[in-house]
């Protein structure tokens, strides 16, 4: 069975894909970007804001699906300049505690709307 999940706590998808889809006991949460979803704008323009920005979404998101942030089992990060991992993995830890899941984090050219840092995740439904 496949369900999306869909929350307004969220952005909405600025493309052709669903926030997150729930399927065989998993969540697959699409890549968040920094955008604020009460404004509808990208928020910050630091690497630290703009985490934090994605991070919320992020929970928004396994919230409405009746998850959380400590069933996450797998990230890929994606940050338009590494130079910026120290700073960004000190806010990712902040909202991740002891939970620790597995992690890919590469540095990639561009970003859609030219922000700092994009994040997908899978969690446990």
């Amino acid at each position: 069975m496949r369900e999306i999940i869909k929350t307004a706590q969220a952005p909405d998808p600025i493309g052709p894909y669903s926030q997150a889809i729930r399927a065989s006991g998993l969540i697959f949460v699409s890549g968040q970007i920094p955008i604020d979803p009460a404004t509808s704008s990208v928020s910050g323009g630091d690497i630290a804001v703009q985490t934090r920005q994605v991070m919320r979404n992020l929970s928004a998101i396994l919230a409405a699906g009746a998850s959380g942030m400590d069933k996450i089992v797998k990230t890929t990060v994606f940050l338009s300049n590494l130079d910026d991992f120290q700073k960004f993995n000190e806010v990712y830890a902040e909202f991740l505690g002891s939970s620790k899941p597995a992690r890919a984090t590469v540095e990639v050219s561009r970003l859609p709307k030219g922000v700092l840092i994009q994040i997908d995740a899978i969690a446990l439904a």
